[in-house]
């Protein structure tokens, strides 16, 4: 980062957050649910659930040689919440937080065989705890599971178990057998069967043309692995990034806030492709067959990373040559190619949905937020009728302590970053101004734990952020208080320099309701309204297009007028050579014939 924010050599001002609690045991997530009454912390031996506000722990869930290592929980009705988890061997299982009490709903891959033992890498809940995700990987083979849970019947169950809990007549305990999991669709790498690798009839169909070349191309880099010898990603062991994908159909009827994914987005290591595979009509096959997507986006290059916005309707993609092509999925087109500088390897992306709008108000602009290995940091701004342009939030550090471990976009806070960088420092950065406003740090004596991988959530409806920390190695504390965690809090609102800058709601909020009408008539409208009130932005747009074009025809004309005079002026020598000698030649002649005359 710029030296300017380091602390020594500027005034930039130093919170101290607050230590609320002891947290458990070897803590290595926390989520907080979406309203904001509940942390949930996945530690060793199980998860517990606390109180947001009174830090109070209110249940608890335990098991022997156990240690959870992702969290994640979604509301599935009022006062009841799904919770996904992912311990260390690989495990992920579902439970419920329901009458403060946690139920164990599921297991995912269950381990029946420990020579045939399936790990889970990653897994996400979506849609109100009504879809989830998880990608598997077992004996060299990967693949990507996604379930439709059973959160209706899962509830008519709490219910039927609550009731029977509290009926006195029944003094045993009550033993729920939960509805399983099922897997809605199971998705493989593409693979090629012996005649299609061949070409036979594929080559008059693009769309299957591109997975041919796309399996040619992997299948190629793997031989060639395999020839070197080296440890790179193989085809066997290829991973998955998967995104659900709302309905971008206008005329759909349905209200963004309460829609259900209708599709789910995967590209797999070393493809140059993302495929788009329906979850609404899944055709009934057999059952070793593989599902067929029926929409495929094809790029000139690997895809390293990718985002989505928070409507889903645009989809980001960055390449493996520092190219980062935005895809509208309404148009099926690309809305905006960005060349990042050819020394910034990608490293992740993040749509800014809460960001403030820089047009009109019916302008729809996205900032991408693009982070490389190297730890630069740019901003990609792009939009129907408008420039895209890319800013520097901040450039190289020189050394890699201060590489950025940890960036949030805080929604109630327009234009601010929360950073945290690998030596454990953590600051507020404006966007704008490219400056810390300023620094979070940690009571005396303590430190944030794993600053490389911080335990920490931001919880947007108490904004507040809730971190862990441990004591410094250098204190002067018994051996049983230093392996004791503490949960630190820092409440925005409650700090003068920041209470100014916070608003009521995300900046997004708008463009959600632009995109949540239903009917054809209120959506031409809401059209008809964009387009006229954007129509000045749009012509200065347009005269600006038409300059630029004509200055570039200009330069080209130019280019093209000097190059034809040095090709007068330096012709080949050879030609020279030999026009000199036929002009000698006819000279000659002329005399000759002139003497015999």
């Amino acid at each position: 980062m710029a030296a300017a924010w380091k602390p020594g050599e500027s005034t930039i001002p130093t919170l101290e957050l607050e230590s609320v609690t002891q947290s458990p045991e070897s803590t290595n997530c926390i989520a907080c649910t979406e309203d904001g009454r509940y942390l949930s912390l996945g530690h060793s031996g199980g998860l517990s659930v606390w109180c947001a506000s009174s830090f109070v722990r209110i249940a608890e869930w335990l098991q022997d040689r156990l240690e959870i290592t992702f969290l994640q929980t979604t509301r599935m009705a009022k006062r009841t919440y799904l919770l996904g988890s992912v311990d260390d061997m690989g495990v992920a299982r579902l439970f419920t937080f329901h009458c403060d009490d946690i139920h164990l709903l599921s297991v995912i891959n269950a381990m029946e065989d420990i020579n045939n033992r399936s790990i889970c890498s990653t897994f996400a809940l979506y849609g109100g705890g009504h879809f989830g995700a998880a990608s598997i990987s077992c004996n060299g083979a990967s693949w990507l599971e996604v379930y439709q849970l059973p959160v209706a019947v899962w509830l008519a169950e709490m219910e039927t178990s609550s009731a029977l809990e509290q009926d006195p007549n029944v003094t045993e305990s009550v033993d729920v057998k939960w509805s399983p999991v099922e897997v809605l669709i199971k998705i493989t790498p593409p693979q090629l069967s012996a005649g299609q690798s061949q070409g036979g009839a594929l080559g008059t169909d693009f769309f299957k043309h591109c997975l041919v070349v796309d399996e040619v191309r992997s299948s190629s880099q793997s031989n060639s692995l395999d020839a070197g010898k080296t440890t790179q990603t193989t085809k066997s062991s290829r991973r998955c990034t998967h995104h659900f994908l709302l309905s971008c159909d206008p005329f759909s009827g349905k209200s963004l806030q309460s829609e259900l994914p209708v599709a789910v987005a995967v590209w797999w290591s070393g493809s140059h492709n993302l495929l788009q595979y329906s979850l609404q009509k899944i055709p009934i096959k057999k059952a070793d067959a593989a599902p067929i997507p029926d929409s495929l986006w094809p790029n000139a290059n690997e895809i390293v990373c990718s985002a989505v916005s928070g409507c889903t309707r645009y989809v980001a993609l960055g390449l493996d040559d520092a190219l980062v092509c935005v895809w509208d999925r309404r148009s099926g087109a690309p809305l905006s190619i960005v060349s990042m500088p050819k020394y910034s390897s990608l490293l992740r992306m993040k749509y800014l949905d809460c960001w403030p709008e820089l047009q009109t108000p019916a302008a729809e602009v996205l900032h991408l937020l693009v982070m490389s290995k190297s730890g630069e940091l740019d901003m990609i701004t792009a939009g129907r009728g408008t420039q895209t342009c890319t800013t520097q939030l901040s450039e190289r550090p020189n050394d890699r302590a201060d590489l950025p471990s940890l960036i949030i976009s805080v929604p109630f806070l327009p234009n601010m970053l929360l950073i945290m960088q690998r030596n454990g420092k953590m600051f507020l950065q404006d966007v704008i101004n490219k400056t810390a406003v300023c620094f979070l740090a940690p009571p005396t004596s303590y430190q944030f734990s794993t600053p490389c991988n911080p335990v920490c959530v931001l919880d947007p409806q108490q904004q507040a952020l809730f971190i862990q920390g441990d004591l410094e190695t250098n204190s002067s504390h018994s051996l049983e208080e230093a392996v004791q965690s503490r949960l630190f809090v820092f409440r925005f609102e409650q700090c003068c320099i920041i209470k100014q800058r916070i608003v009521s709601g995300p900046a997004s909020s708008q463009r959600q309701n632009m995109e949540s009408h239903g009917s054809p008539e209120e959506v031409c409208n809401l059209y008809l309204q964009q387009r006229f009130l954007s129509l000045d932005d749009r012509n200065k747009a347009r005269e600006q297009m038409f300059e630029r074009l004509h200055k570039t025809a200009q330069m080209i004309d130019q280019k093209q007028q000097k190059s034809n005079k040095l090709k007068k002026k330096k012709a080949h020598p050879f030609f020279s050579l030999w026009l000199t000698s036929c002009l000698s030649e006819k000279e000659q002649n002329t005399q000759s014939s002139s003497h015999f005359a």
